[in-house]
């Protein structure tokens, strides 16, 4: 018997032989787990969207709307999904729609505050320029609100990472599916390799994402920098 498939007859925690005999299986998981993930969050972000705007036009709708979206991320996920294992079945589209839900309060309140942080006298110029509605929205207040709407949509996508594994319970938790099967079996080399996999995954996630918000707000880097130089300056 080699050293390399040793490990896996004693059942070691960390096995090479296991992620080289594996290898496609990893890679589907993590593939599956990284799908589902981004569906969800890009759903998440289309309904949040609206419901944020609803809530800055309407204010009486805010208790509504973010009293609704803080129960639905408080609900287990067990009773989410069998709440809404009739309507979907067993299937990759009951585990995006909790996820959906479970997103909508970061997402929704954090649109909320990127959009109520914006300047008022920044709004007053740009409707002075001639701005409409419309225009005001989409090329003065959400560019200034992005910091805030990037920030949420980065909690959003570790968090859905992390209950992405719950999905395991039908079927398509991606590698949260393997961790499971590796617990009920006892093999340690797959529930540690999986659970590693997907701790990766969250930290590559949200630096990806941080690098994106940087590069969409480069006049964030400016403000710092300056700022720092005048600390400077007044030691």
């Amino acid at each position: 018997m080699s050293a390399a498939t040793s490990c896996l007859v004693a059942n070691d925690w960390i096995c090479a032989e296991y992620v080289r005999s594996r290898a496609q299986e990893l890679t589907d998981a993590t593939v599956q787990h990284v799908w589902i993930t981004v569906v969800s969050v890009l759903i998440g972000l289309a309904v949040a969207f609206p419901l944020a705007l609803l809530v800055r036009a309407r204010p009486r709708w805010a208790g509504p709307v973010l009293g609704l979206t803080t129960v639905l991320y408080t609900i287990p996920s067990l009773a989410m999904f069998s709440l809404l294992l009739p309507l979907f079945g067993l299937s990759a589209a009951l585990v995006v729609t909790g996820l959906v839900l479970y997103s909508l309060t970061i997402l929704v309140r954090n649109i909320l505050a990127g959009l109520a942080a914006v300047p008022e006298e920044t709004r007053e110029a740009a409707r002075g320029m001639g701005y409409g509605r419309g225009r005001l929205l989409w090329e003065v207040e959400l560019p200034l609100a992005l910091p805030a709407v990037m920030a949420g949509v980065r909690m959003a996508t570790v968090s859905t990472i992390a209950l992405t594994t719950v999905g395991a319970l039908v079927d398509y938790g991606g590698l949260g599916t393997l961790i499971t099967g590796g617990l009920k079996s006892y093999f340690k080399a797959q529930v540690l390799t999986a659970s590693v996999l997907c701790v990766l995954l969250a930290v590559a996630a949200d630096l990806l994402l941080l690098g994106a918000q940087r590069l969409l707000t480069p006049w964030t880097r400016t403000t710092r920098t300056r700022t720092r130089a005048g600390a400077g300056r007044a030691g």
